[in-house]
């Protein structure tokens, strides 16, 4: 299956997002609810994913328009921004709705937007019908108040190719929604003092930093095997991707050349994945339309970062071979500031890390396999001498990634199962903020009789999260997005003699202290039979 991708190619560099929003059923109403054709038409649902919109509080709110744009190149969007000045500062919600709209043909593509420099959208764009679809993409932005309160410079770029046989101009609209905080509730309660761009390798924070976190939005992208880094086998391996020590990938932060954070990249699949865009249509994969920065708390670091000087602060990806590109780290820095005091001092008191284990095993044969088992532990702790007294704070993180790939001649059949794990703990005084973060991907692709090409595939996105202080729970979440999907159509003719059919399920489920929301939502050769609420 060399001439199939198990991911889509974006066709280029391309670089932004939250709950995807409502759309309109492609199918007739029968007695039953839509009817879905036979197979797939010129017209199906428009996008559509069961997250949770952004909750907003009601009050008094202010739209702003960030960006209006056709894209039909590699020419970004550039504009200027200046807050309302209606609905002041005093903010405790701002949300971002991103609008588009594509018809004709096209790949999927990557997108990303700015404001003064500090990235705050992500997201990439499904691909159209011959008829055209729109979708609506939400993501709450309030942790930007810093770069939201000042005017500042937008830049928006979602990379495209349009000509005769890619035909979909990406037509999109960018809105802020900022919602006012009422009586003495602090506006934005929770948000950082500051938000810095992490340009070029060097930091410099305020001396009274008492707080740091990282937001790297870490993506494989560029039109090459990093795209799909999961499926990359050893270089004696005999597959379409190869890196050297195998399939497995690792964010890492570095203060001063000193490891600072490790994380397990989320195994994104875009809108063309898996050599078969049926699955995508209406439901994209977790995360494809959301694509949400890896946090990391360096606030370890923070006594030496406050000697106000400039800091080396380097993201790095672990696994990618030297020769090779596609990865994007943009990246920002969240600084919480000590009102009382002019400089914050401390130390960093320890720092251990394992060493990091990565076996990437080939065996040939009839199928062919690689086996993957890797692993990483980093505890950085470090102490703070506020104006509220002595913080010592101790971050440890734990990734880890088992794999299992398995392929025949020309790559056909091609299947994958893994799982991922990044499991975190952060105690911040009497504080502990416990994270255990869970990916699983399980999937093949055959080609069979007729040229007919069948993915089967089930994903999962799961988190728990539980806050604890003194011993006692002061709060808890759990997280399970899951996708399942089957479809099929005949490979290497036009579009219109593809007979394609497929099947699609997402149930996002999170409960915890903070209330329940669960949705599930079904399709049936691109039409929405089920959108069933349980909570």
């Amino acid at each position: 299956m060399r001439s199939l991708k198990i991911m889509s190619m974006f066709g280029g560099l391309v670089l932004a997002a939250g709950a995807l929003l409502t759309a309109h059923p492609a199918a007739a109403e029968g007695p039953n609810g839509p009817t879905p054709p036979a197979e797939f038409t010129s017209d199906w649902h428009d996008p559509v994913t069961a997250a949770p919109p952004v909750d907003t509080p009601g009050t008094r709110s202010c739209e702003v328009t960030l960006a209006a744009a056709q894209f039909r190149d590699f020419t970004p969007y550039q504009g200027s921004y200046t807050p309302p000045k209606e609905c002041g500062t005093r903010w405790n919600k701002v949300v971002l709705r991103l609008e588009g709209k594509v018809k004709g043909r096209q790949y999927d593509r990557l997108g990303h937007l700015s404001v003064g420099g500090v990235e705050i959208l992500r997201t990439s764009t499904p691909q159209p019908s011959p008829d055209g679809i729109a979708w609506s993409v939400e993501k709450d932005v309030t942790r930007y108040r810093d770069t939201l309160s000042r005017p500042g410079a937008v830049e928006m770029l979602i990379g495209n190719v349009v000509n005769e046989t890619y035909t979909g101009v990406i037509d999109v609209r960018v809105t802020l929604t900022f919602h006012t905080a009422q009586g003495r509730v602090k506006p934005a309660a929770g948000t950082p003092d500051r938000v810095v761009p992490l340009t070029g390798s060097t930091l410099t924070t305020p001396r009274n930093t008492e707080r740091v976190l990282a937001e790297v939005y870490a993506t494989g992208s560029g039109g090459g095997c990093e795209e799909y880094w999961y499926l990359s086998v050893p270089d004696a391996a005999p597959y379409s991707c190869r890196a050297t020590d195998g399939p497995h990938r690792e964010v890492r932060v570095s203060v001063d050349g000193r490891l600072a954070g490790i994380a397990a990249p989320f195994p994104t699949v875009w809108t063309g994945g898996w050599s078969n865009p049926f699955l995508w249509y209406v439901t994209p994969a977790p995360r494809a339309l959301d694509v949400q920065p890896i946090v990391y708390d360096l606030t370890p670091f923070a006594a030496l970062l406050n000697d106000g000087k400039a800091h080396r602060v380097e993201v790095a990806v672990a696994g990618v071979p030297a020769d090779l590109a596609g990865w994007s780290t943009p990246t920002n820095v969240l600084l919480w500031q000590d009102e009382g005091s002019e400089v914050v001092t401390g130390g960093l008191d320890r720092h251990e890390e394992s060493t990091p284990v990565n076996s990437s095993v080939y065996t040939a044969g009839s199928p062919h396999r690689v086996d993957t088992e890797a692993s990483h532990r980093l505890t950085v702790a470090g102490h703070l001498n506020t104006s509220h007294g002595r913080v010592d704070t101790t971050v440890s993180r734990t990734v880890t990634g088992d794999s299992v790939h398995r392929w025949g001649p020309d790559e056909n059949p091609d299947a994958f199962t893994a799982r991922w794990t990044d499991r975190e703990s952060v105690t911040s005084g009497r504080t502990v903020t416990r994270t255990d973060r869970t990916y699983t991907m399980d999937g093949e692709t055959t080609i069979g009789a007729g040229d007919r090409l069948r993915t089967v595939l089930t994903l999962g996105d799961r988190a728990d999260t539980t806050v604890v202080r003194d011993g006692r729970r002061l709060s808890w979440s759990r997280l399970d997005d899951t996708y399942t999907g089957d479809a099929t159509y005949t490979t290497g003719v036009p579009r219109d003699q593809r007979h394609a059919v497929g099947t699609t399920t997402e149930r996002y489920r999170l409960y915890g202290s903070a209330g329940c929301y669960d949705r599930s939502l079904t399709t049936v050769q691109g039409t929405l039979t089920e959108d069933l609420r349980r909570c």
